[in-house]
């Protein structure tokens, strides 16, 4: 198993996770085949989205990989009049990670970063460890407080 560097940070911070690894499925858009593949519901694994608001620059969002981002929703609670997804491409350079790997621990820079409020309806939720094919399960207060998350209504 690769150590990423998500894990890694979780570790130094002393908070308890621990990792599960699937076979990435490149048709796998929305993150539901990780949430079977570990053996999770699909309201407990949360994928991560990279955005940019009109005022704001980049903002990351967590949200339940069954669910849609309310970009709407999104841009109120960033504080921004209007937020889009940011293009694929732009992805590795602003965050260190590619797509189906997006991680919102161990990013290059620290950008707001927003989860939502379903998250804390469970012991324990999974994010993408920083690569495809691995997912870091452990507490979402860990997870709020560690990464300095704002919790909100974020879904469709």
């Amino acid at each position: 198993m690769t150590k990423t560097n998500a894990v890694r940070l979780i570790e130094q911070a002393g908070l308890p996770c621990r990792t599960a690894e699937y076979e990435y499925d490149e048709s796998d858009l929305g993150g539901l085949h990780a949430a079977q593949a570990v053996g999770m519901p699909p309201e407990q694994v949360f994928k991560t989205l990279v955005v940019r608001g009109e005022k704001r620059g980049v903002l990351v969002f967590c949200i339940p990989v069954c669910c849609a981002l309310d970009l709407k929703k999104a841009a109120k609670a960033a504080g921004d009049k209007k937020v889009e997804m940011v293009h694929m491409k732009e992805l590795l350079g602003l965050t260190g990670y590619i797509r189906g790997g997006c991680s919102p621990i161990g990013m290059k820079k620290s950008y707001p970063t927003f989860i939502d409020e379903t998250a804390e309806l469970f012991d324990e939720i999974a994010v993408s460890a920083g690569m495809r094919g691995q997912q870091l399960i452990l507490g979402p207060d860990d997870l709020i407080h560690y990464a300095d998350m704002t919790v909100c209504d974020l879904t469709e």
